[in-house]
């Protein structure tokens, strides 16, 4: 009789050990704070699971730290490094396998093709992905030019444009390599493409200047074929774009609401319409559009373009000066008619 006593109470109290167990297994992976906000919690690489439960609790993101070290202990997580959006209204065992899965938060932003390298880093920095001076300084390291067998003095010109997701804890060298890494990706398949890394940077630096130069996307290798037919017979290329990006880039200033003929007249390698041949670098990150055109150009005998359409962006190609100049007129009668 005693021992079934006994077994009954051992048996009640094992009820009530488990019953216990469970609620406080509950509490414990249940929500800190229902209401609470989401944040972005940075996990460092190589960071222990301990700091990172003691970090988790210290700022009120769950419940507690013993807790969530033994989950992850029990069931064998492993933590990944990154950044993640997580809340005090999450369960301590959703956040945990959240940071064991990797599923990063990311910043988007979208490069606009047409940039410098200059108003990359601001763009990114105010996407709050890098600092800017870091972002070009690492753009000019010598070592990860050579890496990726760039010849310029710096990367620009193969940021390429587009959409990023960077995570939160990006530095400027992964910023960096990302964007690069994606130029050539990008560019690998395009007809033309030189395999010469000079060869490649001289398209590059053509590239950037069709971007800056053409409107539709029709037109952009048929003004490519008018740089090219100028570089043939030794004429300046007499790109506005390259004087923009003296004025803007070099000497800091900003951007000229019309160009005057002193500025046509300012030393510089970049002035095209002193010297002949390409400029130094790229004055700008060109898409894909400008590149495939500057690595397959139209077959043209053209050697002037004029914007003649503002509203729709297209130009006139000319053979001649006279003709280009012929343009011009009929492009001021046109506004003087009021079309």
């Amino acid at each position: 009789m005693k021992l079934k006593i006994a077994l009954i109470c051992l048996s009640a109290f094992a009820f009530v050990l488990c019953i216990s167990a469970i609620v406080g297994y509950r509490y414990l992976d249940g929500a800190a704070n229902s209401s609470g906000t989401p944040e972005v919690f940075n996990v460092a690489r190589g960071m222990p699971a301990a700091a990172v439960a003691e970090t988790l609790a210290s700022r009120g993101i769950i419940k507690s730290a013993p807790f969530a070290y033994y989950y992850v202990r029990l069931h064998r997580l492993s933590l990944k490094a990154g950044s993640y959006r997580v809340s005090p209204a999450m369960a301590t065992s959703g956040i945990l396998r959240l940071i064991a899965e990797g599923k990063q938060e990311y910043r988007r932003v979208t490069i606009p093709e047409g940039l410098t390298l200059a108003k990359t880093a601001r763009h990114l920095a105010e996407a709050g992905v890098v600092d800017a001076a870091s972002f070009e300084t690492v753009a000019a390291d010598r070592a990860l030019l050579e890496r990726f067998g760039i010849p310029g003095s710096t990367a620009e010109g193969y940021l390429f444009p587009d959409t990023y997701f960077f995570p939160y804890d990006a530095d400027a060298l992964s910023v960096v390599e990302t964007m690069l890494t994606n130029f050539f990706d990008k560019t690998a398949s395009l007809t033309g493409l030189p395999q010469d890394a000079k060869e490649l940077y001289d398209r590059v630096i053509l590239a950037s200047i069709v971007e800056r130069e053409y409107r539709v996307a029709a037109e952009a290798p048929r003004i490519a074929s008018v740089f090219e037919n100028r570089l043939a017979i030794g004429m300046g290329l007499q790109s506005c774009a390259t004087i923009e990006y003296i004025i803007t880039e070099i000497q800091g200033k900003p951007h000229p609401t019309r160009l005057t003929n002193a500025d046509l007249e300012i030393s510089s390698d970049y002035n095209t319409y002193k010297w002949a041949g390409l400029p130094p670098g790229p004055i700008s990150s060109p898409g894909l559009v400008a590149l495939g055109a500057a690595m397959n150009p139209a077959d043209s005998d053209y050697l002037y373009f004029r914007l003649t359409d503002p509203s729709a962006g297209s130009h006139t190609f000319s053979r001649s000066l006279e003709e280009h100049v012929e343009a011009g007129h009929l492009l001021t009668l046109k506004k003087a008619a009021g079309n």
